[in-house]
């Protein structure tokens, strides 16, 4: 049984145990608990750390554990109904509502309910992180003479140099900001780039955290249509003089929630338009490190190539090992820099110095690679099957491409269910038969062309959970009025 299912099994049982000792009662001991619950002690040490954390426990240090005296109970409610008054406005006309819908962000976010297969998550399953690999790397790191201390605001200069490598020969380490993850990033580079109110053009669908960061930050998404070869290039001109945008956002490799690459013809134009209005261009390269190994040879990112500074690129470590390995890196060149800089030490301060330590012996150890070459094998895996399984349970479902990288899969509902509209009562049948899916509307800022739903296959055990998942969402799929 892995570590964290039997921390949270001892505690389940020691909480349900707690009423058997009055307040300030001792419980046994850890040895006690370990010849009990034939668990190790570290389970204990955790399940006790988890309780006090709650609470319901007290822990002395040379004495043990002791149930904790119950607490006050909580005042009553006040009136909170004034904030509605002070929250809608300052007296002014808006120019963005200052309400953010975070919904689409959340969907991948929040953890479902026991026994509920997740194909709305965001990230790698346990199962393919790697965890060994982050335990050693962070024990490492913890040793490091200063690991603790305060780093500098750009970030560890052997680590924003890794970065650079990264991205490509025109990218120097001092062209590097390290972040806290790629969402950080994301909203860092909106903030700096763009005054409030301003437009910013976004692909159409996008991903729901940088529409979220976007309007959090004051700005107005307008949408460029996409097709099988990425942003369409003459669509993303029009929006540029139609909008006098300053800011354009794009996932050029492994787009989410699509798949698409930009083509090759494309990419040189998408920056010569974007120079010729003036423009910045965001590169969220969030899907690098999830190519599949069938991917064949990837393009280097737009920044790789870019003497004029257009490309602002954002790159993150989180997808491709844990959510909570939050360590990203923003590049630019040029006086943006600096506006990045400062915006991202007010925000922040910096990364945590012991979080930088541990990414520097993850992509520096032997076990990097092995990991990479792992995850794109299994990614590939898991999207055939997933591919397979839709075709034969689910076939009135269109799958417009077969990703190369990324975890999951953008399925147009059919004529029936095309709307967006549709989309709430197949989230909901989802549920009910223990399948969480993510809604295609959170990925459009503007109205959808159709509905659609998003699968992922990254977030799942295996092969044998797709299979598992889809069959119920066939049995949902059927309980839909139209579908």
């Amino acid at each position: 049984m892995q570590e964290r299912s039997s921390v949270a099994e001892l505690v389940t049982s020691l909480r349900s145990e707690l009423n058997r000792y009055s307040p300030g009662g001792k419980l046994p001991s850890s040895r006690a608990l370990v010849e009990r619950f034939r668990v190790s002690p570290v389970t204990v040490s955790r399940a006790i750390a988890q309780l006090a954390a709650e609470g319901l426990v007290v822990t002395r240090p040379g004495s043990g554990a002791f149930r904790a005296h119950p607490r006050a109970a909580l005042p009553a409610p006040g009136d909170t109904s004034w904030q509605e008054v002070s929250l809608s406005g300052d007296g002014g006309a808006e120019v963005v509502p200052r309400t953010v819908d975070a919904s689409g962000v959340l969907v991948t976010l929040a953890a479902p309910p026991s026994g509920v297969i997740e194909f709305n998550g965001g990230y790698l399953h346990a199962s393919l992180q790697p965890e060994r690999a982050l335990s050693a790397a962070l024990a490492r790191a913890g040793r490091r003479p200063g690991a603790w201390g305060r780093p500098p605001t750009d970030g560890l200069p052997e680590l924003r140099s890794w970065f650079a490598r990264e991205i490509g020969p025109a990218v120097s380490g001092a062209d590097v900001l390290i972040t806290a993850g790629g969402q950080s990033a994301l909203a860092t580079a909106l903030r700096a780039l763009a005054p409030p109110g301003a437009p910013v053009l976004v692909e159409s669908p996008t991903y729901p955290g940088m529409l979220a960061a976007a309007r959090a930050t004051g700005l107005r998404p307008v949408p460029v249509p996409m097709d099988a070869d990425g942003v369409r290039p003459e669509l993303l001109a029009d929006a540029f003089r139609a909008t006098g945008a300053r800011v354009f956002v794009t996932q050029p490799l492994f787009h989410n929630p699509t798949g698409a690459t930009l083509a090759p013809a494309r990419r040189p134009e998408i920056l010569a338009i974007a120079r010729a209005a003036g423009a910045f261009v965001v590169e969220d390269d969030f899907a690098r490190r999830l190519a599949h190994d069938d991917a064949g040879p990837l393009p280097e990112p737009l920044a790789a190539d870019d003497p004029d500074g257009v490309v602002v690129h954002v790159c993150s470590l989180t997808k491709v090992t844990s959510p909570s390995l939050r360590v990203g890196a923003l590049a630019a060149r040029g006086p943006v820099l600096e506006r990045l800089r400062a915006i991202q030490v007010v925000d922040s301060f910096f990364v945590p110095r012991p979080l930088q330590e541990a990414a520097l012996e993850l992509v520096g150890s032997p076990s990097w690679g092995r990991h990479l070459a792992a995850v794109a094998t299994e990614l590939r895996h898991r999207r055939t099957t997933m591919a397979a399984a839709l075709a034969d349970e689910l076939p009135e479902l269109a799958l417009p491409r077969l990703p190369a990288g990324g975890g999951s899969l953008w399925l147009r509902l059919p004529g029936g269910g095309g709307t967006a509209a549709d989309e709430p009562a197949v989230v909901s049948a989802a549920l009910r038969v223990s399948v969480a899916i993510a809604p295609g509307r959170p990925y459009f800022c503007a109205e959808p062309p159709g509905g659609h739903v998003r699968l992922s296959f990254a977030g799942v055990s295996g092969a044998a959970e797709i299979a598992e998942g889809v069959r119920r969402l066939r049995t949902a799929f059927d309980g839909v009025p139209g579908s």
